[in-house]
This record gives C-alpha cells, structure tokens and sequence, in this order.
C-alpha cells in the first residue's frame, strides 16, 4: 500500500510543443520519481522539463 508520503507530484513540460502533463508517482532509490510516462503526444521521448510539486 503507498502511503501519501511515498508518491510525489511532477509536472512534465514536453520543450518540442509546449505540452504540460501532471502527474503522479513514486520515489525511487536514485531520487528520481518514477511515473510511467514513455511520451508526448508530438512523440517526443527525450526532451521533457519535469519539475516535483508539493502536495
């Protein structure tokens, strides 16, 4: 069971078209939080701005 504490707001910024996606996902143990977002709508997978918000 994730606790509230273990998921992590990102928003993902897609810097080809300007896309923005919200979502939510789990810290991993390099730091880094793991959505399962593969790409954009304009099939960009490597250009992306993602930034963590608070909940």
């Amino acid at each position: 069971m994730l606790l509230h504490k273990d998921r992590q707001k990102v928003m993902i910024r897609c810097n080809l078209c300007g896309e923005k996606y919200t979502l939510v996902g789990k810290k991993g143990r390099a730091g880094q939080v793991e959505t399962g977002f593969k790409q954009c709508l304009c099939n960009n997978e490597r250009d992306f701005e993602i930034q963590e918000i608070d909940f």
